[in-house]
């Protein structure tokens, strides 16, 4: 199993977006067996898969071990996708994580799902957090979508230099989101990144949020679509490579 962490320092730059259309990628165009844990508490990743979300204060639980992560664990529309939904009790997950004081808790419970899944993404939430430490301890790949603006490229090299600070040996994927090529400053920053990754700015991602669904189970011959399917192609090559 691999783990993949779709995150961002700032907030804002389609990451949700990412991670569900990501997690539609590995389950169909890869045919593995996905699982898309939502660990940000706004839920977007939730309530595009059309999910109400996990209830009550059960998301925040599976770490105090009162709730296993199986239970909450919920087959979604598209075959081999599974959720596991967040709600409103991962607000305090940094204080439960600060509390517990137990460094390692999310890769544990990662490593325990290992029979059960190929890949795992993970939604999380910005900033540089108790939770994104977590995160940065248990996934194989982290994925930052960067938006061509000063500052979420600044965001990206504020992680970055904060990994290395920490000595994190996980690897960063940098991806341009929300891109218009037809803006200046989005062309000059795709100049001075060739090699990133593309997400075009585009209508019919905005049209996720009626449809709830991800982009390739709608409208998979759009440049959206293929744009992700691309990428998801990509990140398996990396993960590939890494082993």
């Amino acid at each position: 199993m691999a783990t993949i962490a779709i995150y961002s320092l700032k907030g804002g730059v389609g990451k949700t977006t990412l991670a569900v259309n990501l997690a539609w990628a590995s389950a169909t165009v890869s045919a593995r067996r996905t699982l898309l844990w939502d660990l940000d508490p706004q839920a977007g990743a939730t309530w595009l898969l059309g999910d109400s979300g996990a209830g009550g204060d059960q998301a925040q639980a599976i770490f105090t071990r009162d709730v296993p992560p199986a239970k909450l664990i919920r087959a979604t529309a598209i075959p081999q996708l599974s959720l596991l939904p967040a709600d409103h009790s991962l607000r305090t997950l940094d204080l439960t994580f600060h509390e517990m004081d137990k460094k390692k808790r999310l890769a544990k419970l990662l490593r325990d799902l290992g029979d059960s899944f190929d890949r795992v993404l993970l939604d999380c939430p910005p900033g540089l957090t108790e939770t994104s430490e977590q995160v940065m301890r248990a996934a194989d790949l982290i994925v930052v979508p960067v938006i061509p603006s000063p500052l979420s490229t600044r965001a990206f090299e504020e992680v970055s230099a904060h990994l290395a600070r920490k000595g994190g040996k996980v690897p960063l994927m940098p991806v341009h989101s929300m891109v218009d090529r037809r803006r200046k400053l989005h062309a000059e920053a795709l100049e001075r990144s060739p090699d990133w990754p593309v997400i075009p700015m585009a209508s019919v991602l905005e049209s996720m949020a009626e449809r709830r669904m991800p982009v390739g189970a709608f409208a998979p011959r759009t440049a959206g679509a293929q744009a992700f399917a691309a990428l998801w192609t990509a990140i398996e090559r990396r993960l590939a490579a890494a082993r």
